[in-house]
């Protein structure tokens, strides 16, 4: 008989397809007759993309690009945390958006407590900004996944290292 079963319950997103949304958003930008003469500038940082257009109307067509490309690319609505929409120099505006990447302490303990009150057969360890899930029987860990999917938290989770 095997050993321990585990995965892994973590909230992160591919960079690279990021990288690729906002490229597709600078294009759109550039080609579309709304935008023509309009300045607008997407700078991403490793943890936030800070958004400069011209009025707040361009900010929110722009939010809204952003959005659709990223779903189309795979990525979840849930990993933007979009920032207030507030005057920059020269008639513009600057809307900062953060990046949600790890699960926060808060959430952490409570999906750990979620799993050890129905699923009394399974270990859940908090790894830095994981949570490590282990159990004898890969039935109990596929349990566990399904309940957590059925959750709508704000932050998105992803199951990785399942052994």
């Amino acid at each position: 008989m095997a050993g321990e079963a585990s995965f892994d319950v973590v909230s992160d997103f591919d960079e690279q397809e990021l990288r690729n949304a906002l490229d597709q958003v600078r294009r759109e930008v550039q080609q579309r007759y709304d935008f023509k003469g309009a300045h607008v500038d997407l700078a991403q940082e490793r943890d936030a993309v800070t958004l400069v257009a011209d009025d707040d109307f361009r900010a929110r067509a722009v939010r809204d690009l952003i959005e659709s490309k990223a779903v189309r690319r795979g990525l979840s609505l849930k990993i933007f945390d979009w920032g207030t929409i507030e005057p920059a120099g020269g008639n513009r505006v600057r809307q900062r958006i953060t990046l949600r990447r790890g699960l926060p302490d808060d959430l952490a303990r409570k999906l750990v407590k979620l799993i050890r009150d129905e699923f009394p057969k399974v270990q859940p360890r908090v790894q830095g900004d994981a949570i490590r899930v282990a159990a004898k029987s890969k039935d109990e860990l596929q349990r566990v996944i399904g309940r957590l999917r059925e959750l709508d938290e704000a932050v998105p989770l992803q199951f990785e290292n399942y052994r």
